[in-house]
């Protein structure tokens, strides 16, 4: 067991759902890029850098090192905001990449920032449309015509754990921990068997345990190896398996439990793995299943529901937190987890004061049984999709917060102020401000880096390899000491 394993560094990207209302040649690429370009807050738009990026490269040692996305899937249309976080157009989706957390209350907080970040870019836009049109933005996962898009969660584990041993420990935790990470949904999609209501927005997507791809045949283990630090030391693991979140406390625990579990896995704490005789199958069948009864099979021949598996893994990672030296949030992190098994438990709609799909199960049961409707009733795929709306006046999330009815971990001004503040702890601190001291200097970005024109012969660039260095503690007083980029970059040494 290693004494001491790297703090785990957090992050989220997320694609939201776009359309116009009343607009029949709609773009969804130039709707994208209208919300985008429409918002006001602190920012700069800037070249995003794919010197040091390789999205083909493969943790299980193949894939091709050099391939990057092409202007168009990658977006021309990219901001940098003073959070420290990334705004910008993936494929046909406007998208918000947390910066990065050092914890997960952290991260949650960053997280639904995005929401208001993108609630009030949407609310700008609106202006450039015609009469009776309305620009709509979700944060959701499917557009119930077959087409999916991610929510996905990042973390920095160890170079030199075996990624063997992530497949074998962690495909058993991200299939089972679906019943509190899923957004809820009515129907079934990509040719999975019909239902009335289900858990997750992802899970008929996935066709692989083992994959690269994001978009199409998507595994629950993503092999991509891009680590935006330092590739001898860290690797990212990719998360695309999960829902977008709106519940605080929903997705404080989905990134938290992962965080925890992975800790422990690097730390030698967790015992023989819970390994499944057919994953890709479990995944959609838990899913299918709100009343929690649906059993796998696992490879010693035992049959185990989901319910029962995650209290597994938090009996291990219970154990490993009273032992380990970690941030003050893991312990909540744990009393949470506890509080929510016991409640899908004894009755899964007992939680829909902090989970998004039993929230949303109730709402439209209440709707079902006071209109009398079906399942597969128009007017119910309409309020799944309102549930997600960034609109406060129209999303049903927002209006069950409102109503007192959703349990919240922060307050508005807490989230504001992480809407335009970075994160004091991780390298985002730094790049979050120099975008508020000195915008029009930064030229190009990316995660690891920052190119500065300072108006000398040649451009500046500041590497970022470490993303627990560029906090609070190593260059605010730096800050506080210089007025220029150009006395920024002499401060630092940069080359």
């Amino acid at each position: 067991m290693r004494s001491v394993t790297l703090p785990k560094v957090l992050g989220t990207e997320t694609e939201y759902g776009i359309t116009i209302r009343n607009q029949a040649d709609f773009n969804p690429v130039l709707a994208s890029s209208t919300v985008i370009n429409s918002y006001a807050g602190g920012r700069a738009r800037i070249q995003w850098s794919f010197d040091e990026e390789s999205p083909g490269r493969d943790a299980r040692g193949f894939g091709f090192e050099d391939s990057i996305p092409s202007d168009f899937e990658t977006g021309l249309v990219n901001v940098v905001l003073t959070n420290g976080a990334r705004l910008y157009v993936d494929h046909a989706h406007p998208e918000y990449s947390t910066p990065e957390c050092a914890e997960p209350l952290s991260l949650a907080l960053y997280d639904k920032a995005g929401e208001l970040v993108m609630a009030r870019a949407t609310r700008a836009a609106q202006r450039f449309l015609g009469e009776g049109e309305r620009m709509l933005v979700h944060k959701n996962n499917s557009d119930g015509k077959g087409n999916s898009y991610g929510a996905h969660e990042n973390f920095l584990i160890a170079r030199d754990i075996p990624f063997g041993d992530v497949v074998r420990h962690f495909t058993g935790f991200l299939v089972s921990r679906q019943i509190y990470t899923g957004s809820g949904k009515v129907g079934s999609e990509n040719g999975r068997p019909g239902v009335e209501f289900q858990i997750t927005q992802r899970a008929d997507f996935f066709e692989e345990e083992v994959g690269l791809e994001t978009t199409l045949k998507r595994p629950i283990i993503n092999t991509r190896d891009e680590p935006h630090a330092d590739s001898t030391k860290y690797r990212r693991l990719h998360v695309i398996i999960g829902d977008a979140t709106r519940s605080e406390v929903q997705t404080f625990l989905k990134v938290g439990s992962a965080a925890l579990i992975l800790d422990a896995l690097e730390a030698g704490a967790l015992p023989e793995p819970l390994l499944l005789t057919d994953p890709v199958q479990a995944v959609w069948q838990i899913s299918h299943d709100p009343s929690l009864g649906a059993t796998f099979e696992l490879a010693d021949g035992r049959t185990i529901t989901a319910l029962e598996a995650q209290w597994q893994y938090l009996e291990w990672a219970a154990k490993y937190q009273r032992e380990a030296d970690l941030p003050a949030s893991y312990g909540q992190v744990v009393q949470v987890w506890e509080e929510i098994l016991t409640d899908l438990e004894q009755d899964p709609l007992s939680t829909a004061d902090r989970l998004d799909w039993t929230a949303k199960q109730r709402l439209l049961l209440g709707y079902r049984d006071r209109d009398g409707l079906d399942w597969d009733d128009p007017k119910l795929r309409l309020l799944d999709l309102q549930f997600h709306d960034v609109d406060p006046d129209r999303g049903l999330y927002d209006r069950l917060v409102n109503s007192g009815r959703m349990q919240r971990l922060f307050t508005d001004d807490e989230v504001a102020s992480a809407a335009i503040s970075p994160p004091e702890e991780t390298r985002a601190y730094f790049r979050g401000t120099c975008v508020e001291r000195f915008g029009d200097a930064i030229v190009a970005a990316n995660w690891d880096s920052m190119v500065f024109d300072t108006g000398e012969d040649a451009l500046k660039r500041v590497p970022m390899m470490e993303p627990l260095r560029g906090g609070k503690d190593r260059v605010g007083d730096l800050f506080a000491a210089v007025e220029t980029p150009a006395e920024l970059l002499r401060a630092l040494g940069g080359d």
